[in-house]
């Protein structure tokens, strides 16, 4: 049999729109698709709103988030996204995250992505932030924060990680 050479081509920016929940995205997705219309309604207040702990800012760069890779699992229609994506997106700003290290994946309200990636994440709440070094999952985040703050919580998983790192080379 003949292999066919097409790799799958992943579409960006897929907006879908339903009957019952207007309009929604899914699959791959860039920030500047939620500082669109209508999800701006949300995404905008929120982002403009949000103050980071400049404290906390200062150590995830100290940390080096820049060298970790983000997946984020949303939900255009979920509260708890409406809340989190934002804030998140304002820390990256802040500590200049590298925006191709970050993979925004919008599910359906069966939190289902069209490429099935919540089934190899096993998303079962959204949003849900996973950090993961060298293509490892070193920890998440999911629906809600624990500290009651998003960078607190993205520090406590690096600094884990870091602290496992240095382990190795005592």
């Amino acid at each position: 049999t003949l292999q066919s050479c097409e790799t799958n081509k992943v579409i960006v920016n897929r907006e879908v729109e339903s009957t019952t929940n207007g309009k929604m995205l899914l699959g791959h997705q860039k920030k500047s698709q939620l500082e669109k219309a209508p999800y701006s309604d949300w995404y905008t207040p929120e982002h403009d709103s949000y103050n980071v702990d400049a404290e906390t800012i200062a150590q995830l760069k100290k940390e080096k988030l820049g060298s970790y890779n983000l997946t984020v699992f949303l939900g255009t229609w979920c509260g708890d996204s409406h809340r989190e994506i934002p804030r998140l997106m304002k820390i990256l700003e802040t500590v200049k995250y590298p925006e191709q290290k970050l993979t925004i994946i919008a599910v359906n309200r069966k939190k289902e992505a069209p490429n099935g990636e919540e089934g190899l994440f096993n998303i079962k709440r959204v949003p849900t932030i996973i950090v993961k070094k060298y293509g490892k999952e070193i920890g998440r985040i999911i629906e809600s924060t624990q500290s009651g703050y998003l960078e607190k919580d993205l520090l406590e998983i690096i600094k884990k990680d870091n602290t496992s790192a240095k382990d190795l080379f005592k």
